[in-house]
């Protein structure tokens, strides 16, 4: 007999499809357009922002995983917790768009940390490079350019699925880097039945399970999981948080999101401040 609390996070879950396929097809709509714009003009720059806006992160993870996608709250609602962060430290997001996957330059034997200096204090994310090499690549590069100061985390969940997304320097979850990188590392011993378990760090991508289209999707988006959440492995887990930065998170997730509806903009102002890569 299903309990009444298998029955909610059931419903959460497809309410988190319904908005991923929804935003899918708004996606691939824009795409279209843009690219018949780009051919009459025959501007070819653009192609790499238009594939950038469109694929990258929106993580979309299909079905109910789409938790970790991009999702950008619209509704607002008061807050019912005071904002457990400071003030943001004063510069403004990089614009920066590259039109391939950098090189590799990591040793793979290696051990990374992702060191997230944000408002609300310091999460510092172990990245076995072993395991993920080529995401932990690209985030090397991406955090070397600055690429995520003074970007926001823009969306948290707290019903069915337990995560605070960031990577998007728009703060939108349509923003990338301009190009994608495959998935790795979904045979995760840690992904027991099908729940990424608190403290795991993911890439979003745009993957969507019933068409199975959107594999190797990835961009610069990711989520924090701060609770075990139930997501099917198709999203490439890269990095453990350490102890003092899921107290962060959950400070933040204990103030809540915007919507009341469990899946909004996090009323903690959650401003990345500096991040950084540094071999370990």
């Amino acid at each position: 007999m299903v309990t009444q609390e298998q029955r909610r996070r059931q419903l959460a879950r497809e309410k988190f499809l319904r908005q991923q396929q929804r935003r899918t097809a708004a996606r691939r709509k824009a795409h279209a357009r843009n690219a018949v714009i780009l051919s009459a003009i025959g501007v070819i720059v653009v192609g790499s922002v238009v594939s950038y806006a469109t694929g990258v992160f929106k993580n979309d993870e299909d079905d109910k995983s789409n938790a970790a996608a991009e999702a950008t709250p619209s509704a607002s609602a008061p807050s019912k917790a005071p904002d457990p962060c400071e003030k943001a430290a004063k510069g403004k997001v990089k614009s920066l768009s590259y039109k391939k996957e950098p090189a590799m330059t990591i040793d793979k034997s290696a051990d990374y940390t992702m060191k997230l200096q944000t408002t609300c204090g310091t999460i510092d994310i172990d990245m076995p490079a072993s395991k993920a090499p080529r995401t932990v690549n690209s985030f090397n590069f991406l955090l070397g350019k600055g690429y995520l100061d003074h970007t926001k985390c823009h969306r948290l969940t707290t019903n069915g699925i337990y995560v605070l997304q960031c990577g998007d320097p728009q703060g939108t979850g349509m923003g990338g880097p301009g190009y994608t990188i495959p998935d790795e590392n979904l045979k995760d011993k840690r992904l027991k039945g099908n729940v990424y378990p608190a403290g795991t760090v993911a890439m979003a991508n745009q993957y969507n399970a019933q068409t199975n289209e959107g594999r190797n999707s990835g961009g610069s988006q990711f989520f924090l999981v701060y609770q075990d959440s139930q997501l099917p492995a198709n999203y490439t887990p890269f990095g453990t948080i350490s102890e003092s930065g899921m107290k962060v998170l959950k400070k933040i997730a204990t103030a809540g999101e915007s919507t009341g509806q469990g899946d909004g903009a996090p009323n903690a102002t959650v401003v990345i401040d500096k991040a950084t890569v540094t071999k370990s």
